[in-house]
């Protein structure tokens, strides 16, 4: 069974195009065009579900048109209308050379500095501007913590935890 923590959300499938299947795919994150899954996952009552990608082909640098397998008709592909779609994270590169996972694949991950210890959890990633931040609760407090590789150590996938090597003074701002 695919659980919540398993995943993280990549856009909203919006309404059918063409009599075909085709159905309008709104995403944030074009991480499914970068990895070799197969497939993505819609919540439907309640239960996370697999749908295998049969085809996808980009409208634009926020849409794209996507072909599910068993989706064959205009009335099918209606079923996915306002559905949110997730990814599995399992299927992400998070090491440190290649920094390229969608910022929701860390929430929750603890944040540890080489030099001031344990951060902190992150609780939300701010990407409304170019250079993202995390942003990590600390006791009382947030910080604001650059999500650049060049910062980071290490990933634990398994203890979720990410060892970074913060500049002096980044910590006190």
């Amino acid at each position: 069974m695919i659980t919540r923590e398993e995943l993280i959300k990549i856009g909203q499938f919006n309404k059918p195009h063409g009599i075909h299947g085709e159905i309008s795919f709104s995403f944030t994150d074009d991480v499914f065009d970068r990895t070799d899954c197969p497939f993505i996952v819609c919540e439907i009552d309640g239960i996370f579900v697999p749908f295998f990608i049969e085809e996808y082909r980009f409208k634009g640098e926020i849409t794209a048109l996507f072909k599910l397998e068993d989706v064959n008709s205009e009335d099918d592909a209606k079923t996915f209308t306002n559905l949110d779609v997730y990814f599995p994270k399992s299927y992400l590169q998070t090491d440190e050379e290649d920094f390229s996972a969608p910022g929701d694949f860390f929430i929750g991950y603890t944040v540890v500095d080489v030099h001031h210890g344990v951060l902190g959890k992150i609780i939300q990633v701010d990407d409304s501007t170019i250079n993202i931040l995390f942003v990590v609760k600390r006791d009382t407090d947030e910080l604001l913590i650059p999500a650049n590789g060049d910062f980071v150590v290490s990933i634990d996938e398994k203890n979720r935890k990410i060892e970074m090597n913060i500049p002096e003074g980044l910590i006190d701002l």
